[in-house]
């Protein structure tokens, strides 16, 4: 589990192809501080397993599900990623509940500087947009983010300076593709309730059944 408060940027040392599989090596100062095999470590909002790790640098093994769904693959040795260690039982939580299982990818379509901040309008594939809400959360690129607006196929997102400085999302720009991950407990809500109509369509239930029985 993460908050989607970024720790660091770090950079990507080496990325090794293995057909629909990588095996990347990313160079970090924060994230290797007490790091240990089997840790989970958020890479662009990618939950990832250390399977190796020296002073400097941290492995991971990326299988072909995440392959496909996040920007993973589209990282070239020197590219920059954010970075955040799995939260602690007793720490701050400073972001929103955040997995690590992104949902799928945006693209950003707009970038516009008003005032101290920055605003990106991202495309979302239409299977994603219904789970944001005004003023919900989204992770994107594993950057704990407020949604400042939603339409029919987008949603626009708002950058303060210090974002702007401390994670990737600084250095994106226009036809970029991001991490998305939508919020956990929207997706729960959303799940249940069509859960819930299933199982009532299931059984003849209705809200025109309720109100001509006298139930509602």
């Amino acid at each position: 589990m993460f908050t989607g408060i970024v720790e660091e940027i770090g950079t990507m040392k080496s990325v090794k192809n293995k057909t629909e599989a990588l095996e990347v090596t990313v160079e970090a100062d924060v994230v290797v501080k007490d790091v240990q095999l089997g840790d989970s470590i958020s890479v662009n909002g990618v939950c990832l397993t250390v399977a190796g790790f020296t002073d400097k640098t941290v492995t991971f093994d990326v299988m072909p599900e995440t392959y496909r769904a996040t920007n993973i693959h589209e990282l070239k040795q020197g590219s920059p990623v954010n970075l955040e260690r799995a939260m602690a039982a007793g720490g701050r939580f400073g972001g929103h509940l955040v997995s690590g299982h992104i949902d799928g990818t945006g693209t950003i379509v707009s970038k516009k500087p008003e005032s101290n901040a920055v605003y990106y309008e991202i495309e979302l594939p239409d299977e994603l947009i219904h789970y944001f809400v005004y003023k919900g959360s989204i992770a994107v690129d594993g950057t704990s983010l407020t949604v400042f607006g939603v339409s029919e196929n987008k949603v626009t997102i708002s950058l303060i300076p210090h974002t702007v400085e401390h994670t990737v999302l600084g250095g994106k720009d226009r036809g970029d593709r991001v991490n998305i991950e939508c919020d956990m407990i929207g997706k729960y809500v959303a799940h249940f309730l069509g859960a819930e109509k299933k199982h009532e369509q299931a059984a003849g239930m209705s809200q025109q059944f309720l109100k001509d029985n006298g139930f509602a």
